[in-house]
């Protein structure tokens, strides 16, 4: 099923405030899927490890290499990521580099089926229906488009897209633009 990104920032803020309830971790997997764009499947394999540095404190930034494309992917961490990850392994005092940051609830990492199940759910608490891991990454993609004027070429970039086409659909702007001429044209 194609999912959509979440373009009301209202929407992003409720979903987050249900999401914390669940004691940061599902909080966390939607605030670092919105604001780094990796996709599920690299966000499950994160290691406690691999969001701090050197001294155990929380990064400035991580590196990784996707599972999909192969390419070596660098992300700041935003004040939003920060925050989140600062909540959420102070209430996991004594974990260790090596665990999953995304644990599930019967040991181990967390499987797709779960973290698809914890966002749709919220998803649906707050009235958006069309939600799923990949609405993550459409978010993140959509909501820099709509913040740079339209910079298509840096969010292909960002999300490692062959092409630019690619991206627009992806993110929704091609059904947007066309709805819009639709509702705004009233001649």
């Amino acid at each position: 099923m194609e999912v959509d990104p979440i373009r009301d920032p209202k929407k992003i803020a409720e979903m987050k405030k249900i999401l914390r309830d669940g004691g940061g971790r599902d909080e966390l997997l939607f605030v670092m899927g919105i604001n780094t764009a990796l996709r599920i499947g690299d966000l499950l394999k994160l290691s406690v490890g691999d969001v701090l540095d050197g001294k155990g404190q929380i990064a400035e930034a991580m590196s990784l290499k996707e599972q999909k494309t192969g390419k070596l992917k660098r992300m700041p961490f935003n004040e939003t990521v920060k925050k989140a990850l600062s909540d959420y392994l102070s209430r996991r005092p004594g974990c260790n580099a090596s665990e999953p940051l995304f644990p599930s609830r019967r040991g181990g990492v967390l499987s797709r089926f779960q973290a698809w199940r914890i966002l749709k759910r919220a998803g649906e608490s707050v009235g958006l229906g069309n939600i799923g891991t990949h609405t993550l990454r459409k978010t993140f993609g959509y909501h820099v488009y709509k913040r740079t004027g339209g910079d298509i070429g840096l969010v292909q970039k960002l999300m490692n897209h062959s092409a630019s086409r690619v991206t627009l659909s992806y993110i929704g702007i091609d059904r947007e633009a066309m709805d819009n001429v639709y509702l705004e044209l009233n001649l």
